[in-house]
């Protein structure tokens, strides 16, 4: 496919240690799915705090899911 489309899904990734982890946490279930993820981007990070410390990184990302013509994602009809 030479001009590929792209769905975009946006997911929070989450993780108790750090934001990376986060990140990868998040694309890791992402990618169990029947989707063919091929990048991501941050749009926004936060977390939670508990006692004064910080208990849970939280990402935000948008993720390019790529459209197979003949394929179908959620919400699409090709």
């Amino acid at each position: 496919m030479p001009h590929p489309a792209y769905q975009l899904l946006e997911i929070v990734g989450t993780s108790p240690v750090s934001s990376d982890d986060a990140i990868r946490n998040g694309i890791e279930k992402a990618s169990l799915g029947q989707y063919r993820l091929d990048w991501f981007q941050v749009i926004e990070t936060r977390g939670q705090i508990h006692d004064g410390k910080v208990a849970q990184f939280q990402v935000i990302m948008k993720v390019g899911m790529r459209l197979d013509q003949g394929a179908s994602a959620p919400g699409i009809t090709l």
